[in-house]
């Protein structure tokens, strides 16, 4: 990968969602505190491969335009993804954000908006990719863990590391306990980091992400 276009100003963001979209609300309320100019970003468009959740809501109580696709309503898991990419696509977006969407996309997709495709996983990357991070990390004993935000390429989990936070274990975590404290994190992260690629651009190469 090289460096990515040029973003409109501010740039055009289309969020994936699979379940309650807290991600989505918060750079939903960073657009609305500072003023999309300000912040570099507007979100433009929401979609999820899933109707009726949370994130949807969000989106409509927003005023954003949204969009379903799912896996079920397509002959095979390529065709789905087309369609995927091609909802997407309909949103012009500069970057598209993963916030809790909970698919794998394929090769058209991908041809479509790799090096502009973020997500977030709830551990220190490379360690504990994959659906139970967070869990196989509190198994495996770490003393710290936290959350990363990385673009996504073909593997799980693999693509170039944009930025990570730290969160520390405390004695009594469980599961449930530890995830939220890595979604605090998460959240700010997230924001910090897509106002950052959107106002200031970046490179990509190799595995290595560079914002001026």
């Amino acid at each position: 990968m090289a460096a990515a276009p040029e973003p409109a100003s501010p740039a055009r963001l289309v969020v994936l969602v699979s379940g309650s979209g807290t991600n989505l609300q918060a750079l939903l309320d960073a657009v609305a505190e500072h003023g999309a100019a300000a912040y570099g970003a507007e979100v433009v468009a929401v979609g999820a491969d899933r109707p009726d959740i949370e994130g949807l809501r969000r989106a409509e109580r927003a005023g954003l335009p949204t969009f379903v696709e799912r896996v079920r309503d397509h002959p095979t898991r390529a065709a789905w993804d087309a369609a995927l990419a091609e909802a997407v696509a309909a949103h012009r977006p500069d970057l598209v954000v993963s916030a809790g969407f909970m698919k794998i996309v394929g090769a058209d997709f991908l041809a479509r908006f790799g090096g502009r495709f973020i997500n977030t996983h709830p551990a220190l990357l490379p360690s504990f990719p994959g659906a139970h991070a967070v869990g196989d990390a509190l198994a495996h004993g770490v003393k710290v863990t936290g959350c990363t935000i990385h673009f996504v390429d073909a593997g799980i989990d693999s693509g170039p590391i944009i930025a990570q936070g730290v969160v520390e274990l405390r004695e009594d975590d469980d599961e449930s306990s530890l995830h939220e404290r890595i979604k605090d994190v998460e959240r700010r992260l997230l924001v910090e980091v897509v106002g950052r690629l959107a106002r200031d651009g970046y490179t990509v190469k190799g595995r290595k992400v560079s914002i001026p």
